[in-house]
């Protein structure tokens, strides 16, 4: 397949996410242990970065870790986390250099005291740039996060500061932790699997979806442009109809 050139592209997706999976299968294809699949993992988190700067992409959400990955083997665990400090520590200067503004979405409470410090010092750096904008989430699930939005409106209702009747999809949008961000355009995910996983579950009510066999430590630019090519084919109704069916 012929991919159009930068100049003959239609606009960009907005914002693109992306569940990045098929790291653990990497490395066992190699006879590799899984930290080697995950670490390359991270090699390919700096191209999708680099690649959304050039492609102009204006969001870019990354699903690192979730709530549900608690469960794997302790050292796996401990793996991943050993490789989010190396991240945090090694990466985001560089990000901010770029002009990316970084945040993390999730279940902060389950991380470790210093992982969370590392968060906070890469959002309180990254906060005022304006280029693209990451966000990563980490020990995160959608159900949670809807339920939390359920939470906090309970909250105000019972606290006399809100009406039940005033509860609508905006009222949910507004306690969501995306609250800030506009909705995903597409969502990839990679490895073959066809299924979201319990991610950006309110969020992606009208995203188009990819599904691709690649595995994330072998995706880069060119992964990410056929997604783009196959996203303007695409016709987004939103709901509507528009012409016969």
């Amino acid at each position: 397949m012929n991919i159009a050139s930068d100049d003959q592209m239609p606009p960009p997706p907005r914002h693109v996410a992306i569940i990045m999976d098929g790291n653990g299968r990497w490395a066992k294809a190699r006879g590799l242990p899984r930290i080697m699949g995950h670490r390359q993992g991270a090699e390919a988190v700096r191209r999708a970065v680099i690649a959304s700067k050039e492609l102009g992409i204006d969001y870019l959400t990354l699903f690192g870790f979730s709530s549900e990955n608690w469960k794997r083997p302790f050292q796996e665990v401990g793996d991943l986390m050993g490789l989010l400090r190396h991240y945090l520590r090694g990466e985001v200067a560089e990000l901010h250099r770029k002009g990316v503004r970084m945040r993390i979405i999730g279940e902060r409470s389950r991380l470790d005291p210093d992982i969370i410090a590392l968060i906070e010092n890469a959002e309180q750096l990254t906060a005022g740039n304006d280029g693209l904008n990451l966000t990563i989430a980490l020990s995160y699930g959608g159900r949670a996060e809807i339920a939390l939005a359920a939470r906090k409106l309970a909250e105000e209702v019972a606290a006399g500061r809100l009406s039940p009747d005033e509860i609508d999809e905006d009222a949910v949008t507004g306690n969501m932790m995306t609250h800030d961000l506009p909705d995903p355009d597409l969502v990839i995910r990679t490895s073959g699997e066809q299924r979201i996983s319990n991610f950006l579950l309110w969020q992606a009510a009208y995203a188009e979806f990819l599904f691709t066999p690649t595995l994330w430590p072998d995706f880069g630019k060119a992964d990410l442009e056929r997604a783009l090519h196959d996203y303007h084919r695409r016709e987004r109704r939103y709901g509507a109809s528009v012409g016969s069916r």
